[in-house]
């Protein structure tokens, strides 16, 4: 009996084995370390996290401000927080992807490496780094900030970095950011882009599937690549689900079922497509950053098994993101008539047509705004300011205007009734309404309005009248509705206003118009009732401009000698920016001076002549 209850109290008494009291030491030891974390990011460590060195500077006048060590450090430790998530290399510049937001108020710089013997290896030495300023920085969407660098000097690496201070040391720099660096590079020929969640499915834009333009595809050959954690490393999770629909550059699968049943967990998730047509064991060179399905953990069914073990992704950014927007309209419901474009250094032309259009009656705006540099984004907040309601979409993805059309439909459906693409020189003008002595405010709306409810009816297509310079040298001072008045005979081409609801499911487009759900036609308006003028051949200082970018996904840009009898471009113009004999009197077959008297007669002030948006031309 005795020796049982001392075996008893021994057992109760036993003291803690040295694998219990090293576990008990490693938990301190992890608290320990996340207070001294905590700290670090609390900007109240009094020390220059370059040096590690508590080296204080004491005025011979007063104490040392406690802010002023704080204010150092913060700036100091920001310059080495930037994380770079993402590369990817265009023809004229780097693409960034930033998983922090950024301060634009920032001094910011590129960071570039020397290879080692035209290998790539780089050079991590102070010695071997160059620095440049980034072209611009800007918010991208909900999750990550773009940066725009130079490219890369000749023998230099494509891995870039940023730093945001240039006084920080390189060396210091170099020993920071290294152990936290993501090396992927990818090609802008061949990769996804974006990526939207819509409903049960996921619509993913992917550049290099070299579809044929302008209409649909077989979907069955693609898949739709759902993952967490890091394909470049052939590591994460990831799901495959089979595509939908398939159009141009526009790819619809539908969503994991662990996804669709709670559609919010799918933000942020990456999307990969899946040709099924690219064999991994192909003899083409790799695409940088492609991890083979097969050495993913994978959740899958039945026939699309066999992806696992003989099928690649292509490269993706694309993170999905919800298209539902927040802006309501007053009272509640949807917004009559909305309006989408993309543009390129606009700036000094979007005030008067957001300004006329506004007039007749557009609610609301959205501006795909493919690597402006020219300040657009204060002229936006300067009409918002004056309640025009204006989104700006940051859209750096080069030749996607039918993609970023596609992007809008979804972006705008959930806000719209009717939604017009058009570009900002294009305006629409109601000929009979003027000759008839009408006011025209909100005509346009009106109009749209009248089909809201049709049964059939779901895009309503105006043609367009295309104007020359009008024997105009600089660029009119009113604007170019006053300004140009002399144009081409007959009309070319046509743009649309659509119900985004009612759109095809591949949200397939030529720019000018969509494909529609079956069941539902266009209406072409009479030209008698409505146009559009289209200041196409503007004077040669702006029209020069249309030489170096063209946004659309098929149309070649004019530097290439290619499609040279294409609508596109100016008849009789080469391959190269140069000023033709006589451009100022060029495209005059008729005189038409229908919306220049409108716009003067509404819009211009009786005191002063002049127009509402003229002083910002002027400026």
């Amino acid at each position: 009996m005795d020796s049982e209850q001392r075996r008893k109290r021994k057992r109760v008494y036993r003291p803690y084995s040295r694998a219990q009291y090293l576990s008990g030491r490693s938990v301190i030891l992890c608290l320990c370390f996340l207070v001294f974390l905590l700290f670090l990011s609390s900007d109240r460590l009094p020390i220059r996290p370059v040096s590690f060195k508590p080296v204080l500077s004491v005025s011979s006048l007063s104490l040392l401000s406690s802010n002023s060590i704080q204010d150092s450090f913060r700036l100091t430790f920001k310059s080495f927080t930037l994380k770079i998530e993402e590369r990817v290399l265009f023809p004229d510049h780097l693409l960034l992807m930033v998983s922090n937001k950024v301060d634009q108020t920032e001094s910011l710089d590129c960071v570039y490496y020397k290879l080692l013997n035209d290998s790539a290896t780089r050079i991590e030495e102070a010695a071997d780094v160059r620095m440049q300023p980034v072209f611009s920085v800007d918010e991208y969407d909900e999750f990550r900030w773009i940066a725009r660098c130079p490219l890369p000097p000749v023998n230099y690496s494509a891995v870039v970095d940023l730093r945001l201070r240039r006084d920080a040391p390189a060396e210091n720099y170099l020993s920071l950011m290294n152990n936290n660096r993501t090396e992927t590079v990818h090609f802008w020929d061949k990769m996804a882009y974006a990526a939207v969640l819509d409903g049960k499915t996921a619509v993913v834009f992917v550049k290099g599937l070299n579809l044929r333009p302008h209409r649909e595809s077989d979907h069955t050959l693609f898949r739709c690549q759902f993952g967490l954690g890091h394909w470049e490393k052939d590591e994460g999770f990831a799901f495959v689900t089979e595509a939908v629909a398939a159009a141009q550059e526009v790819v619809r699968c539908l969503l994991p079922r662990s996804i669709s049943k709670n559609p919010n967990k799918a933000k942020g998730i990456r999307v990969a497509v899946v040709n099924v047509n690219d064999k991994a064991l192909d003899d083409r060179k790799p695409v940088t950053s492609v991890a083979g399905i097969r050495n993913s953990r994978y959740h899958i069914q039945g026939k699309n098994q066999r992806l696992s073990r003989d099928y690649v992704s292509m490269p993706s950014v694309a993170r999905i993101h919800n298209s539902k927007s927040h802006k309501k309209r007053k009272g509640g419901g949807k917004f009559e008539l909305c309006v989408c474009t993309m543009l390129w250094n606009q700036a000094s032309s979007i005030r008067e047509w957001i300004m006329y259009h506004a007039w007749l009656g557009v609610e609301r705006w959205f501006i795909y705004d493919n690597n402006s540099d020219d300040g657009i984004e204060k002229v936006i907040e300067e009409l918002n300011l004056e309640n025009y309601n204006v989104s700006r979409h940051n859209w750096p993805w080069i030749k996607t205007q039918e993609a970023g059309f596609s992007h809008c439909a979804l972006t705008a459906r959930n806000e719209c009734k009717w939604v017009g693409f058009f570009d900002v020189d294009e305006f629409f003008y109601f000929p009979r309404d003027h000759r008839l002595g009408l006011l025209g405010e909100n005509s346009l709306r009106s109009l749209v309005a009248n089909f809201s409810s049709s049964k059939t009816v779901a895009e309503i297509r105006t043609s367009c009248h295309s104007f020359g310079p009008s024997g105009l040298s600089s660029h009119p001072a009113q604007g170019v509705t006053v300004g140009y008045t002399c144009r081409l005979q007959s009309p070319e081409r046509h743009k649309s206003i659509v119900r985004p609801d009612l759109l095809n499911g591949s949200l397939l487009n030529v720019v000018h118009h969509f494909r529609l759900k079956a069941g539902y036609r266009y209406l072409n308006m009479p030209e008698n009732i409505a146009v559009i003028n289209h200041y196409k051949y503007q004077v040669w200082e702006t029209f020069r401009a249309k030489f170096f970018r063209r946004v659309a996904t098929y149309v070649v840009d004019w530097q290439e000698n290619q499609n040279t009898g294409s609508k596109d471009r100016a008849p009789g113009l080469g391959t190269e920016a140069i000023e033709p004999p006589n451009w100022r009197l060029q495209f005059c077959e008729v005189w038409d001076t229908g919306l220049r008297d409108f716009v003067l007669s509404t819009f211009a002030d009786p005191a002063t002549e002049s127009l509402p948006w003229e002083r910002h031309l002027r400026a």
